[in-house]
This record gives C-alpha cells, sequence and structure tokens, in this order.
C-alpha cells in the first residue's frame, strides 16, 4: 500500500543499503558548507554518490542477495500520498534517487548541476544558491503532484532541481556565457542554453500529452524551471552580484588560470590602505579583527583573498548602514561590497591610475 511505510518490511540487509544511500547523500553536502567549499560540486557528488548506491542495489537485486526493489518506498514521491504530511519529505529526498538502470539521466542531470550550478553559485554565493536548488526541487515536485493528483505511480530524479538552476540563471544573468555541450563544447549564452532546454521540454511534454511514451517526469522539469524563475528576484536581492550584470560571466576552466595571473597583477596590497572602519574613524568590529590581519599579512592569491572576504563578510555589516555586505570578484581582485548601496562599501579602494 502506498500510505504504508515500507521502513518495517525491510530486511537488515534492505535497510542497512538506506542507511548507506543517506551516508552517501548528505557527506558531500555537509563536507562542502563545513569546509566551505562550492555547494554545487556537493549537490553533485551527492547525485553521483546516491546513484552509485542505487547501481549496487541493483547489482544485489539481480544476484539474488535482495528479493524485492522496494528499497526507497519510504523516499520516492508518490502523487497520491502527498496529501499526508507524513509523506511530505519525498518532496525534497526523491530528487537524490534517479533509476536504477538509467545512468545516462543522471549523468544528463550531472552535466547541468556541475556546468551551470558552479557559475550560479559564483553569481548568487553558496546559501542563495542552496535556496535556488531546494525551491527548483520544490517546484518540480509540487508541479508533478498538482499535475498528477490520485497517481500510484512513484517518481524520483533531480531534473527539476536541474532545470531549475536553468531558470534561475535565466532571470538572473541571462548574457553570461558558460562552457556547455550544445552541439560543440564551448562557452554558450545562459539565454540560449535555458530557452532551448525549456522549449524542448515543453514539447516533450506536449507529446506525452498526446499519447507519445516516455517514463520521463516532464512536468517536474517545467516545474522546477518556472518556480526559480519567477523566485529568483526576490533570492538573489541584496546578493553579492547584481542582477543582469553584463561583465561576460564567471569564468570557464580554460582561462581560469590566466585570469587569476591578471588580477593577481592588479590586486591592491591591503597592508598599505585602511580597513574600511578605519578608514571612517569607526572602530574595528571585534569579528573582524583576527580575518583582516590575515588579509594583511597573506593573501597575495585571489583564491585565498576571496574566501577570506567572504569569511569577513559573514562576520559584519557595512559601517554605513548596517545592511549585509558581500564579496565580489572584479578584474582588479575581489572587493568587499555593501549589497543594498555599494556605493557605502566598496573595499579595497582602487588603486589610482
Amino acid at each position: 500500500m502506498v500510505a504504508t511505510a515500507a521502513w518495517p518490511l525491510l530486511t537488515p540487509l534492505e535497510q542497512g543499503l538506506i542507511v548507506l544511500w543517506l551516508g552517501a547523500v548528505t557527506t558531500p553536502l555537509a563536507y562542502a558548507v563545513k569546509s566551505r567549499a562550492p555547494l554545487s560540486l556537493g549537490v553533485v557528488l551527492s547525485v553521483l554518490f546516491g546513484a552509485v548506491v542505487q547501481t549496487l542495489t541493483g547489482a544485489l537485486w539481480r544476484i539474488g542477495w535482495l528479493d524485492r526493489l522496494v528499497v526507497w518506498s519510504d523516499l520516492v514521491l508518490v502523487p497520491s500520498r502527498m496529501g499526508h504530511v507524513g509523506w511530505w519529505h519525498t518532496a525534497i529526498t526523491s530528487g537524490f534517487l534517479h533509476a536504477q538502470w538509467d545512468l545516462m539521466h543522471v549523468l544528463g542531470n550531472v552535466v547541468i548541476l556541475a556546468l551551470v550550478g558552479v557559475p550560479l553559485e559564483q553569481r548568487l554565493g553558496s546559501k542563495r544558491f542552496a535556496v535556488v536548488y531546494v525551491t527548483g526541487l520544490l517546484g518540480g515536485s509540487i508541479a508533478w503532484t498538482l499535475a498528477n493528483a490520485g497517481s500510484h505511480v512513484p517518481a524520483w530524479g533531480a531534473s527539476g532541481a536541474a532545470f531549475g538552476l536553468l531558470g534561475a540563471y535565466l532571470a538572473g544573468w541571462p548574457k553570461d556565457e558558460i562552457p556547455f555541450p550544445l552541439i560543440l563544447i564551448r562557452p554558450w549564452p545562459v539565454s540560449v542554453i535555458a530557452l532551448l532546454y525549456f522549449g524542448m521540454e515543453i514539447a516533450r511534454w506536449w507529446a506525452a500529452e498526446g499519447g507519445a511514451s516516455g517514463n520521463v517526469a516532464h512536468m517536474a522539469h517545467l516545474g522546477g524551471f518556472v518556480a526559480t524563475y519567477a523566485l529568483l528576484p526576490l533570492i538573489a536581492k541584496g546578493g553579492p552580484v547584481a542582477r543582469g550584470i553584463d561583465d561576460g560571466g564567471p569564468s570557464g576552466m580554460a582561462n581560469l588560470r590566466g585570469r587569476l595571473d591578471a588580477m593577481r597583477s592588479s590586486m591592491v596590497d591591503l597592508a598599505s590602505v585602511d580597513d574600511p572602519w578605519t578608514a571612517v574613524g569607526r572602530p574595528v568590529p571585534k569579528a573582524a579583527r583576527g580575518i583582516l590581519a590575515t588579509l594583511q599579512s597573506d593573501a597575495d592569491e585571489p583564491e585565498i583573498r576571496l574566501a577570506w572576504f567572504e569569511r569577513l563578510a559573514d562576520a559584519v555589516t557595512c559601517p554605513e548602514c548596517n545592511g549585509p555586505v558581500g564579496a565580489v570578484e572584479r578584474k582588479d581582485g575581489p572587493r568587499l561590497q555593501c549589497a543594498s548601496h555599494p556605493q557605502h562599501l566598496d573595499w579595497p579602494p582602487q588603486a589610482e591610475a
């Protein structure tokens, strides 16, 4: 029965596989948060490791160690049981599961999560990226549930969240160019990538409504895309990079080294300038003192300086308006800016020509 939890019916081996899957999914996310690594890469590893455990489960079933493949019954999304609060968790957990025999679908999601997610996180910051990801995941789950109310057919997959990243990027920075495999692997405008995927998904959904065969939840893809596109202006408000900015977008990996070298050569020596509080005659916040000392003595590399700027941004507020601040990356190096009024805080001061 879909309204009955399957956990008590599982064997110890099956329950162990569930625990292993939970560990495989949560560990990369927890590590990314703890180490301040890109959350987008944590999501990619989470989806991949979860798929590996599912593949292992399928292999055990094929050799006869498992009698059934109901291991994921409590974690997949079934529209008919979403009326009960006890099943609402499946709107999230289903997004980290995939069909055990369809690794190409997993890889397709991973391509979007990695190639779109990483530069989008650079635009939004990790916290706002997490909100976007969850918004796309929930948007896809809700759209699929509403479109198939009463259905007992389970659904799973990260496609709703992946399409959500496309919708968010289109709403925020459509002119950015990011490397993506469309015919050729080269930088493409986000507007081209997102609208192409969205258009193809509408066509596939229309074909499925007309009776075409398939087992893909196209409505979940569209739901994730629309949800993040609609909410991105609210999510990105006050973020480190203004929406619609036209600066070429985050660089691809092929150009990363050259960009960092050019940035390093133009960065201001922080030991030679006053900090933002001293510059306006205000006491330096206690939470900022240690970070500033490190920045002034050991932050000559752009990557290191950006990481410390992000930590500083989390620890302080704008000295002018007490509003939130953010770390942004510019051609002359990382900068600390007031999120609401950049004219209040834009540090370090630019060197004179």
